[in-house]
């Protein structure tokens, strides 16, 4: 085959690349994992299981296991990789509640069409759905269940490695702000005993906060409120993928909170993932679409985040890696 032919053959396969996730989704929807458990299983009795279609399910799965999700053993059977037992709602870190949303049709179909955001410039979303990420999600309870679930199923295999990678101080008051249901900031104050934490949250989210934990018992509190208003006083501001989803101008006014409410000597940690520069591929150039057409924010490399912290008042002070695709970006008042 020549060069030509060759690259053709290799884009073709590279837009077929979207029916990997839609099986994904498909084996999450169904929960077929939680049924393989116990090593391999025929698609007979998963099928039985799962209420699904004997001949379909077997398909997806044979597509599943060219990644490496599930193993076909022979006859008819499969079983569960060590990485497919994350797909299982019970596994410890379960990714199927992560998987559901990011392949909710709230993300899917703006990045079916991204063209929209070439021509017309800006998000696809609202175009598709009638009204901006955010309102969508506040006026529908079902789908923002699936994003805060998903979201905390993103974080929880971040938020002990972070907590392990920053050298957060002995004493203070740290702020956890738009923090979800505080899975970091539970990891934080594991770690450092004479910290108080405050998780600041929108109302219907601090319902499904998962802070009690009898070790960190009487160290915390929940703020409701909106975080471009105004944040509690603190001495350290964490706030993990919080400016991704929004555009320079309304992330500047986030960090002008932060700035105006943390005491002397105070720092924001804004903990996102950094653009590397080059060719080399890194989890944030594809987030980074997935911002695009979806929400107004987008990643940011290390002179994005400079020049957004000198909009707030703001000096970069350090970037700390993570095992993590995030890093800490330290900020610190620019006087």
């Amino acid at each position: 085959m020549n060069t030509a032919r060759q690259s053709a053959a290799r884009l073709i396969d590279e837009s077929l690349g979207f029916l990997f996730p839609a099986a994904l989704r498909a084996a999450a929807a169904v929960r077929v994992a939680d049924h393989m458990a116990d090593g391999d299983e025929s698609v007979e009795r998963l099928a039985e299981a799962t209420g699904t279609d004997l001949r379909n399910l077997g398909r997806v799965l044979r597509l599943l296991a060219t990644r490496g999700v599930v193993q076909e053993t022979g006859g008819g059977r499969f079983r569960l990789t060590d990485t497919g037992q994350a797909l299982r709602s019970d596994a410890p870190h379960s990714a199927r509640a992560a998987i559901l949303m990011l392949t909710d049709p709230t993300l899917w179909r703006p990045a079916g069409e991204m063209h929209r955001c070439l021509t017309d410039g800006g998000s696809a979303f609202t175009e598709i759905f009638g009204t901006p990420f955010f309102d969508h999600f506040a006026r529908d309870a079902e789908t923002a269940a699936v994003f805060h679930d998903g979201m905390a199923a993103m974080s929880e295999p971040e938020n002990e490695p972070i907590a392990e990678a920053y050298d957060f101080p002995p004493t203070g008051t740290v702020v956890d702000v738009g923090g979800g249901h505080g899975g970091l900031l539970v990891e934080v104050l594991r770690r450092r005993p004479g910290l108080h934490g405050v998780l600041h949250d929108q109302a219907h989210v601090l319902t499904g906060h998962r802070l009690d934990h009898e070790d960190i018992a009487d160290r915390w509190s929940l703020s409701e409120g909106d975080f471009f208003s105004s944040v509690p006083k603190g001495d350290l501001y964490l706030l993990k993928r919080i400016l991704h989803d929004w555009n320079d101008e309304q992330s500047a006014t986030i960090l002008r909170n932060c700035r105006q409410a943390m005491t002397p000597g105070g720092r924001i940690l804004v903990i996102d993932a950094v653009v590397p520069p080059g060719d080399l591929p890194h989890q944030s150039k594809t987030l980074d679409l997935m911002m695009m057409t979806s929400l107004v924010g987008r990643e940011r490399t290390e002179e994005d985040f400079t020049r957004l912290f000198e909009e707030a008042g703001l000096r970069l002070r350090r970037i700390v890696p993570t095992p993590t695709v995030l890093s800490v970006v330290e900020a610190v008042r620019a006087e």
